[in-house]
């Protein structure tokens, strides 16, 4: 039997537009922040467990969906539903970033650590361990409260399986924009 596994990104977060802030922790939108959970709260169903990123502005999000539905379970923080760590990068103007460094990056897309300190590779494979962990649980869907990187790693997953990611051609473009619900078959 599949899983239903619903996704919740974050709000837009207080900072200015274009800054790479992977796993900085930043805050999110506060009003934002409240319009969108209102959203999803009118989406989801009942007494779906919640399982939250440990970066503030996914717990932003979560604090306010369990306030409006208290009937959704209490959310619990995994940290590998974190963003990518962009290292040296974080909290940098993504057009202040070296050309040689996003060319090392795009050239090795798996295995080079953008910034020193992750690679695309190693965020699929964590997102891929709880991925399996909620396959080999009781629970028929869910819902995570994450971020673009994150989802991103699901779609590959579905569509690539558990194999390495060969290319920047297979890294999913699209993400939900912040704040929005999708909800995936697994």
């Amino acid at each position: 039997m599949g899983v239903k596994l619903w996704m919740l990104r974050h709000a837009r977060v207080e900072l200015a537009p274009g800054i790479c802030y992977g796993c900085s922790d930043v805050p999110a939108h506060a009003e934002h922040t409240e319009s969108c959970a209102r959203a999803a709260a009118l989406q989801l169903p009942k007494l779906l467990p919640v399982w939250v990123s440990g970066l503030r502005r996914a717990k932003q999000m979560a604090d306010v969906l369990h306030r409006l539905r208290p009937d959704l379970g209490e959310p619990r923080t995994d940290t590998r539903l974190n963003e990518m760590d962009f290292g040296l990068f974080e909290l940098q103007a993504w057009d202040a970033i070296p050309r040689a460094a996003l060319d090392a990056w795009t050239a090795d897309f798996a295995h080079h650590l953008f910034g020193g300190a992750e690679s695309t590779q190693m965020v699929i494979d964590r997102v891929a361990h709880a991925l399996d962990d909620l396959r080999s649980s009781d629970v028929t869907q869910t819902l995570w409260i994450t971020h673009a990187g994150v989802i991103r790693a699901v779609h590959f997953l579905r569509t690539h399986g558990a194999r390495p990611i060969e290319n920047t051609g297979q890294w999913p473009l699209e993400a939900p924009a912040p704040g929005a619900l999708i909800c995936l078959d697994l």
